[in-house]
């Protein structure tokens, strides 16, 4: 793309060097044109070579114009700035304001109206002079407001960038605290049901290390998704790590919690619902973290209910135990937050709390048509 702009920028500065010095040569003959020619010449080259320090580029050019309109004025030779070096300059200024600090920016561009304001009281009252003048002062302001326009889109363009960098960041913060909360928790208790039978009934340790090594293998699974979604891989179903499935994982999920947890009353719509990947995304989380917080905060919990429904275009789910109100049942940290942020980001609604009956209440409704 800067080869293509420099090669652009190379024509046109040539184009306007020969038809400035074909118009002095015509108008006031001799080697008039030579030294406007030569201006243009080394102020297009800083112009060219602005990619290497635009400042810097732009330092050279403006000495080159300051020169060529003093000699300009001492030995009467034609108006200066020239159009092709008004032209370099425009360039010039443009990149420095698109890239450089407020105060560089600011004596660059004073610089180069400086020029065009000093090159215009050469040859007073002179038509040509005038129209040189109007030419380098429209470029010098084109200049400017095109690197200040450039400046914008970049700085625009940037934010984007550090949202969807954030965003991402939330997300994958979210997968790896559901990962980690709900498969090593399954984990823990499982081993410390394992430890207490180990003696007195083989039988049932042996199913707990089973558990074990499925919540292991399960857990391996959802890192390796979320890892997968952190290297961007092209092959990866990009919704695989969302757990893009229907209302029948979470039966499968409570299979799993009933492992380690109480009894659950699961209650999924009468028909197959199929819901964008998003919402059954945040519901399966929803849900997942919501049984995970009953096996840490509500260890006396003898019953868990677990409700989908869909209601009024939105999908409703209810997660409450009936485990003692007290405060192992104050649940904090980031699964709150990160449900939570799930639900609204879909233009959903949350809330969780102590339930009427006592234990442990949540509640979200997450709508189908209001995906953002």
């Amino acid at each position: 793309m800067k080869l293509v702009g420099n090669l652009g920028l190379a024509v046109a500065l040539a184009v306007v060097v020969a038809g400035t010095a074909a118009a002095i040569a015509a108008s006031w003959g001799g080697a008039y044109f030579l030294p406007g020619a030569a201006a243009g010449t080394l102020a297009g080259a800083a112009a060219l070579l602005r990619h290497r320090g635009p400042v810097r580029a732009a330092a050279v050019g403006l000495a080159v114009a300051a020169v060529a309109v003093a000699a300009a004025q001492v030995a009467g030779l034609p108006a200066e700035p020239g159009p092709a070096t008004a032209l370099a300059l425009a360039v010039l200024v443009g990149s420095v304001t698109r890239v450089a600090p407020v105060r560089t920016v600011a004596t660059v561009a004073a610089a180069g109206l400086a020029v065009v304001a000093v090159g215009a009281s050469s040859h007073p009252g002179s038509s040509g002079a005038f129209a040189v003048t109007v030419f380098g002062g429209l470029a010098w302001a084109g200049g400017a407001l095109t690197g200040g326009a450039l400046r914008l889109l970049d700085a625009r363009r940037l934010a984007a960038v550090e949202a969807v960098r954030r965003d991402e960041r939330l997300t994958i913060a979210r997968e790896l605290h559901d990962v980690v909360a709900h498969h090593v928790t399954g984990i823990v208790v499982q081993a410390q049901a394992a430890q207490l039978v180990a003696c007195d009934d083989p039988v049932k340790a042996g199913e707990s290390f089973a558990g074990i090594e499925a919540a292991g293998a399960e857990a391996l699974a959802a890192v390796r998704r979320v890892v997968g979604l952190l290297r961007d891989d092209p092959a990866e179903d990009p919704g695989s790590w969302a757990v893009a499935a229907g209302p029948e994982r979470i039966a499968d999920l409570v299979r799993r919690f009933e492992r380690v947890g109480p009894a659950v009353h699961l209650q999924l719509p009468p028909e197959e619902r199929h819901w964008p990947a998003e919402v059954t995304g945040a519901v399966h989380r929803l849900v997942q973290e919501s049984l995970t917080n009953v096996v840490r905060h509500a260890p006396h919990a003898r019953s868990v209910t677990v409700e989908l429904s869909e209601v009024d275009g939105s999908v409703e789910v209810l997660v409450a135990d009936d485990g003692a109100d007290g405060p192992e049942t104050v649940h904090s940290g980031y699964g709150i937050v990160g449900m939570r942020e799930r639900v609204e980001a879909l233009g959903g609604e949350l809330s969780a709390g102590p339930g009427p009956g006592g234990g442990w209440r949540v509640h979200g409704t997450v709508p189908l048509s209001g995906v953002r």
